[in-house]
Parts: C-alpha cells; sequence; structure tokens
C-alpha cells in the first residue's frame, strides 16, 4: 500500500471555506474596504493561492450573494409549486425566508448590505427586486381574496413585510435551545396575526 505523499505548508484551503472567511470580513469591514491582500493575511496564504479557486474579489462577492439569493428563490419555487390561498403562500414564502436567513445568515447579511457599486451587486439588487415583485404579487392575490385589508397598499404591505424578515440580520444569533424553526414562527404570528391577544 502506498501512502498519499505529504503535504508542505499551511494547510490548504478549499473554494468553501475561502468563501466563509471572505464573506466574515466583507461583513466586518465591508466589501471595499476589504483588500484580497486582507484576506491572504487572514487566510495565512498567499494571493495567488487565493487566485487559484478565484479570478477576483468581485468573484467572491457574487458566489457569496448568490449563495443568500439561490436559498430564497428555492423558497419562492416552492411557493409558487404550492397550491391554496394566497395568505398562506405567503406565509410559506416568510416562514421559508426566515429558515434561509437563519441557515445562511453571514450571506444574508452580505446580501442586504450590497449598494450597487460593482457588476455583481447590480445583478444581486436586480434579483432582489424580482423577488420582492414575487412577494408583492402574493400580497395582491392575498388582498384580492379578502385576506388582506384592501386599505394597504400591496407594494408597501411587502416592504414591510420583509423588512421585518431582513431585520433578524440585526440581532438574530443561532443558539442550540432555540431552533430556526420558532424563530420562523414568532415571525410569522407577528405579521399574520398580530400583537393582540
Amino acid at each position: 500500500m502506498t501512502t498519499p505523499p505529504a503535504r508542505r505548508g499551511r494547510p490548504g484551503y478549499d473554494l468553501e471555506s475561502l468563501l466563509q472567511v471572505a464573506v466574515k470580513l466583507f461583513n466586518e469591514r465591508g466589501y471595499d474596504g476589504t483588500s484580497m491582500e486582507d484576506l491572504s493575511r487572514k487566510l495565512g496564504i498567499t494571493k495567488s493561492a487565493i487566485y487559484h479557486h478565484v479570478p477576483s474579489k468581485e468573484e467572491l462577492l457574487r458566489l457569496a450573494v448568490d449563495r443568500a439569493l439561490d436559498g430564497l428563490f428555492a423558497v419562492a419555487d416552492e411557493t409558487s409549486a404550492l397550491e391554496g390561498p394566497a395568505i398562506e403562500r405567503l406565509e410559506h414564502l416568510v416562514r421559508g425566508s426566515v429558515l434561509v436567513l437563519a441557515d445562511r445568515l453571514p450571506f444574508v447579511t452580505l446580501l442586504l448590505r450590497v449598494r450597487g457599486n460593482t457588476k455583481a451587486e447590480r445583478a444581486a439588487l436586480a434579483r432582489r427586486r424580482e423577488f420582492d415583485h414575487l412577494v408583492t404579487d402574493l400580497v395582491k392575490q392575498a388582498c384580492a381574496e379578502g385576506d388582506v385589508r384592501p386599505d394597504l397598499d400591496p407594494a408597501v404591505a411587502a416592504r414591510l413585510l420583509f423588512g421585518t424578515v431582513n431585520s433578524l440580520i440585526e440581532w438574530y444569533r443561532p443558539r442550540r435551545d432555540s431552533p430556526p424553526t420558532d424563530l420562523a414562527d414568532a415571525v410569522c404570528t407577528m405579521a399574520f396575526e398580530g400583537l393582540r391577544g
């Protein structure tokens, strides 16, 4: 039996671990405030080792925001495949979005902080607008079915609803004693039943 050759130098990084570190730094310092030199120092590897995995810092950003967006659109696809009242599909979308946020918190945090300064950011913002339209359309359907107050503007209601979901990035931290499903339940109860007991 032959033994594999010994690896020299520091342990290597795969794309996934590189992405995790990049997202952490982007969230701490801002995308524009993070250089490839910062990444190489944090990882303890050369910049050329990073370029072995990705052609640019912007590609790391694109991969990161796509991780968040792909999760949200997967929930949107599930939702569109459901039958039943629009209000139930809307609740499914909200619940699933909270679970994506909890599962991919650093990626969603980064997504919500992009401002459109790069091609990757503009593409992410375009996908976010597409998602927002899906939410607004569901609110409109729920309104037409009589399950949402008719005096609410559907676009405003959708923004308020997802403003609540998006605000979770500011304070939510995963805990073992509180599964993300509890958080999703709390958001849906507040959003769909209100504060009154």
